[in-house]
C-alpha cells in the first residue's frame, strides 16, 4: 500500500506569520539595540490607520521597533467583489521608513494574539516586515458556509497584492517577499501571479509538487536518509506502535480526554485511526526536523510503552491529529486536496498492519463542498519560474523530506539562484549555507533591496545582520510540516 504524505503544517500550534529560522551560527546572541526613529516615522500609526480598508487593531511595545496589529478589508472573491468582504489579519514590524520592507506570508495563520517576529531576511536587511494571514484561517475567515471555492492561491496571491499596494504609500521603498515551506511556495506563487510588486524573493524549503509522471523524488530521499540501520529503526518503531495498537490506542483516547481533546466524525474519528495517521508519518516527521544524530533514539523492540510514546510525542505530537489541531489546518488541507498536491511515499512493511483508508477530505468537514484535484496550477507555476524567476532565491536542506521536489530555474532566469544546506533539514537558511554561498546569496538580498555596500551610495547595507534576539526570532515558533501520510 502506497500512502501519501498530507500536510504542509506548523512548527507549534503557536503559529507565526513568518518563517522564522533557528539563528544563524554567525550571528550574536546580544539583543537588538534600540534605534531613534526618523522623525517622519513620529506619525507611522496615524498613517497606517488612514489608509483605505486599514484598520488598526492594536500596537504593541517592542524595543527598537514599533509593532502594529491590523486588518485590511479584503473582497471575498477579487474577481466578483459584489459577493461580500472580509477583515484579514496583518501585523507591521516597523523599523524605519528609511530601511527595505519584507513581506512575509507563511500560507497559514497569525498566532490568536500577535506577537512581533522577524525572518532570517528581516534580520539581514534591519528592514521592517509586514506579516499576512492567510485567508479562510481563523481570524481571516470569509463567511462562506461550506463553500470554500475562493480558498485557492489566486485569491490569495490577489490579497497579498492588495495589501502590498496599500502599503506601499506608505512605505515606498524596496520590498522583498519571504516564507518557508507552504509560505515559501506562497511566495513563489505571488511572484508568478503579481511578477511586478516585489523586488526580490527569498523562498525557504519551498516544495514543488508539480505532478510530474514517474517523479518519486520524495519517496527517495525517505529511502536515502541516514544509515541501513537508522532506516531500520525507523521502521521497526512503525511496526512495533502498530502492533501495540490496542494499548497505544486507550493511552490516546485517556491522553485526550485529560487534555479536552476529541476525535470526531468530522475529521479522524477515533484514537485508533489517529494512531495509525501517525505511525505513517513517523519516518517523514522524524527527518524533517532531525539529523541522523537522532538515531541513537530510536526506541527498540524492548522499549516500554511509556518510552515509546514519549519518543513518538517528541518526533510527531499526539495533540495534532486530535479535532482540535487538524480544525486548524483544514484550509491548508483543502488546498492540499484541490490544487496545491501531496508528496507520495511508500511503506510496504505496513501494509499488513494498516486498518484505514485515510484519505485528504479526512481531514477537512463534511460541511464543504468537495472539489476535484486540478494539477494545472503547480504545472504552471513550475513551469513560469523556472522561464521567468529574476531576483529570487531558493534555499533547501539536502536531507529534508519536503526539499526533494525543488523549483528549478533554466537559463532564462535572471539573477536569481537555488541553494541548498549540506546535510540540511526542514529548517535550512541562508546561514547555514556554505561559505561561498551565503556570501552570494546575502550579496544578492542588499543588492535587491537596493541597500549600498560600505562605502558605496545609496541605503547602507547593515556592517553585520542584526543581533538574534530571544523574543524575536523564536526557533520554536517557525514554520514545519506535520506531514501526516495518506494511504493511496
Amino acid at each position: 500500500m502506497r500512502s501519501r504524505s498530507r500536510l504542509w503544517t506548523i512548527v507549534a500550534a503557536g503559529l507565526v506569520s513568518a518563517c522564522l529560522l533557528p539563528a544563524p551560527a554567525w550571528a550574536s546572541p546580544a539583543p537588538p539595540t534600540a534605534r531613534s526613529a526618523p522623525a517622519q516615522d513620529a506619525d507611522i500609526k496615524d498613517r497606517l490607520a488612514a489608509l483605505p480598508g486599514m484598520h488598526l487593531v492594536q500596537e504593541k511595545t517592542v524595543t527598537g521597533y514599533r509593532f502594529f496589529v491590523l486588518t485590511y478589508t479584503q473582497p471575498v472573491d477579487h474577481r466578483h467583489p459584489e459577493r461580500g468582504s472580509f477583515q484579514q489579519r496583518l501585523t507591521v514590524l516597523h523599523r524605519g521608513l528609511d530601511r527595505p520592507t519584507v513581506f512575509s506570508a507563511s500560507g497559514y495563520g497569525l498566532p490568536a494574539d500577535p506577537g512581533p517576529s522577524r525572518s532570517e531576511p528581516t534580520r539581514l536587511l534591519d528592514a521592517n516586515q509586514v506579516s499576512l494571514e492567510y485567508r479562510f484561517f481563523r481570524g481571516s475567515e470569509p463567511v462562506t458556509g461550506g463553500d470554500w471555492s475562493t480558498l485557492n492561491v489566486r485569491q490569495a496571491t490577489d490579497d497579498q497584492h492588495a495589501v502590498f499596494t496599500a502599503l506601499k504609500s506608505v512605505y515606498t521603498g524596496r520590498w522583498i517577499a519571504t516564507g518557508g515551506s507552504k509560505g515559501g511556495m506562497n511566495a513563489a506563487h505571488y511572484e508568478r501571479f503579481h511578477p511586478g510588486d516585489m523586488d526580490g524573493t527569498v523562498a525557504y524549503v519551498a516544495p514543488d509538487d508539480a505532478a510530474r509522471p514517474g517523479d518519486r523524488a520524495y519517496a527517495e530521499v525517505i529511502r536515502s536518509n541516514g544509515t541501513p540501520e537508522c532506516r531500520a529503526a525507523l521502521a521497526a518503531v512503525q511496526t512495533e506502535t502498530l502492533r501495540r495498537r490496542t494499548r497505544l490506542a486507550a493511552r490516546f483516547e485517556q491522553y485526550a480526554e485529560d487534555n479536552g481533546l476529541t476525535f470526531s466524525a468530522e475529521y479522524l474519528g477515533s484514537a485508533d485511526k489517529a494512531l495509525e495517521a501517525l505511525v505513517i508519518d513517523t519516518p517523514w516527521a522524524f527527518w524533517q526536523y532531525g539529523t541522523a544524530a537522532d538515531c541513537a533514539a530510536v526506541p527498540g523492540k524492548d522499549a516500554t510503552d511509556q518510552q515509546l510514546w514519549d519518543w513518538l510525542d517528541g518526533v510527531e505530537g499526539f495533540s495534532f491529529y486530535t479535532d482540535q489541531t487538524l480544525s486548524y489546518y483544514a484550509p491548508y488541507y483543502y488546498q492540499a486536496a484541490t490544487e496545491l498536491g501531496a508528496p507520495e511515499v511508500a511503506y510496504p512493511h505496513l501494509k499488513p498492519l494498516l486498518k484505514y483508508r485515510i484519505s485528504v477530505w479526512d481531514y477537512i468537514p463534511d460541511s464543504v463542498a468537495r472539489r476535484g484535484f486540478d494539477p494545472s496550477l503547480t504545472r504552471d507555476v513550475d513551469r513560469w519560474i523556472s522561464r521567468n524567476a529574476r531576483h529570487t532565491l531558493f534555499v533547501y536542506g539536502s536531507a529534508d523530506p519536503w526539499s526533494a521536489e525543488k523549483f528549478g530555474l533554466s537559463s532564462r532566469a535572471r539573477d536569481s539562484w537555488v541553494m541548498t544546506v549540506a546535510g540540511g533539514n526542514h529548517g535550512a537558511s541562508i546561514g547555514a549555507l556554505a561559505d561561498a554561498d551565503r556570501a552570494t546569496a546575502t550579496a544578492a538580498l542588499q543588492r535587491w533591496a537596493g541597500l549600498a555596500p560600505a562605502g558605496g551610495p545609496g541605503i547602507a547595507a547593515p556592517q553585520a545582520p542584526a543581533p538574534y534576539d530571544a523574543v524575536l526570532d523564536r526557533p520554536g515558533q517557525a514554520e514545519r510540516h506535520r506531514l501526516p501520510g495518506l494511504p493511496s
